[in-house]
C-alpha cells in the first residue's frame, strides 16, 4: 500500500508543536514586559514639571520634612501639593531672582496656581487614602521610594493592584513604627516579620482585600 504521509511528517509535527509553544511563551513574555515596563507603567519616567523641583535638594540637603509641603498627608486622602505661598516662604529670600524660579514668582504675582504634573496618578476608579496608611505605620518610602535621593521625581513602583495587594495581604512585611513613617532612611530590623506582627496587632491593622476597600 502506498505511504499516505510523507516520511518527514513526524519531525515536522514535533517542530511545529515546539515552535508553537515557544511562540506562545514569547508572546506572553513580551506582553508581561510591556505591561510591567516603563512604557505602560511610567516607572522610572521623569515627567516634565513647571519647575524642575528637586526632592533630593530640599529633603536631603536642606532637611525639610515631607509634611512642610504635603500638609494634609496625615489628615486627608490627598497628600496635598504645596501652595505657591509655601514655596515663597523660603524663595522670597533664597534664590529670589533665580531664572529657574520665575514660574513660581509669576504664580505669586498673578495668583494662578502652578500646574504640577501628577507623578503618582491613580485611575479614577481607585480610592486611596494617604492618612489611613500614614497613621497605620506605612512609610512614605514604601510607596514612593527614596524621594530624598531623587533630583527629579519619578515612580519606583507600578501602583498596580497586585502590588497593593501584596502589602494588604502581608502588612507585617512593610509596617514600621509610626514615628519612623517620614524617615526616608529607615531600615527595617532583621526580624521584620516578627516585629511587624506586633505592630499589626498594636495598630489594629486589618488585612483588607475585598473589592470595596479600593473600588467605591
Amino acid at each position: 500500500m502506498a505511504q499516505i504521509f510523507h516520511r518527514g511528517t513526524n519531525t515536522i509535527s514535533r517542530v511545529s508543536i515546539i515552535g508553537g509553544v515557544l511562540l506562545i511563551g514569547c508572546i506572553i513574555t513580551a506582553a508581561y514586559t510591556i505591561d510591567r515596563g516603563s512604557f505602560n507603567s511610567d516607572v522610572a519616567v521623569v515627567k516634565e514639571q513647571p519647575v524642575p523641583f528637586s526632592h533630593k535638594h530640599h529633603v536631603s540637603d536642606d532637611g525639610i520634612d515631607c509634611r512642610y509641603c504635603h500638609t494634609s498627608v496625615e489628615t486627608s486622602h490627598f497628600a496635598g501639593l504645596p501652595a505657591t505661598e509655601v514655596c515663597m516662604s523660603c524663595h522670597s529670600q533664597i534664590w529670589a531672582n533665580a531664572n529657574i524660579l520665575e514660574p513660581v514668582r509669576a504664580s505669586w504675582r498673578t495668583g494662578e496656581s502652578l500646574a504640577w504634573t501628577r507623578v503618582h496618578d491613580l485611575p479614577e476608579f481607585v480610592y486611596f487614602n494617604h492618612s489611613i496608611h500614614v497613621n497605620k505605620g506605612i512609610g512614605c518610602a514604601s510607596c514612593h521610594g527614596r524621594v530624598d535621593q531623587m533630583p527629579l521625581m519619578f515612580k519606583v513602583n507600578t501602583l498596580y493592584m497586585n502590588w497593593c495587594l501584596d502589602c494588604h495581604r502581608q502588612p507585617e512585611k512593610y509596617v514600621r513604627p509610626k514615628e519612623q513613617v517620614f524617615n526616608m532612611a529607615y531600615q527595617p530590623p532583621a526580624n521584620q516579620l516578627e516585629f511587624g506582627k506586633k505592630l499589626v496587632a498594636e495598630y489594629h491593622i486589618q488585612k483588607l482585600t475585598d473589592c470595596y476597600t479600593c473600588h467605591r
